[in-house]
């Protein structure tokens, strides 16, 4: 028997949920969770949607260690101002982590966190989506 108190279950996200399975699951829960899942939905898709945000995470989501300030710009041909900001962003929010080494020159090398490794099935699935469409 379960406790009324645990949380429902979660699916992963390979699930396919369906329309109706996801309304039934978000309403499971109770009031102020829902308004938490909410506004940290909300959070992330505001923090996802800055310029380049995607793509740098996208850039983490396929590469096989950390990675460079220099192999994110080149790579992704961003202005060294606002890749700082995304990075920085990034590491506030929990999604990368900063490992700055005393070496001459300097070298920071950025890791995605185990929250950020979660959303990397998304980009699988937009990539999935993208072979299959165009917009």
């Amino acid at each position: 028997m379960t406790d009324p108190s645990d949380p429902p279950a979660v699916p992963d996200l390979s699930a396919g949920l369906s329309r109706e399975e996801a309304v039934a699951l978000r309403e499971s829960f109770a009031p102020e969770e829902q308004e938490r899942i909410r506004r940290t939905v909300a959070e992330l898709l505001d923090l996802l949607g800055k310029t380049h945000t995607m793509a740098v995470l996208s850039a983490f989501a396929f590469a096989e260690g950390p990675l460079r300030f220099s192999d994110i710009e080149a790579d992704l041909d961003i202005a060294p101002n606002t890749l700082s900001t995304r990075l920085r962003e990034l590491t506030e929010a929990g999604l990368l982590d900063r490992e700055a080494y005393d070496e001459v020159p300097p070298r920071v090398e950025y890791t995605p966190t185990g929250k950020a490794e979660s959303l990397f099935p998304v980009f699988a699935h937009l990539h999935h989506w993208a072979i299959e469409h165009d917009l």
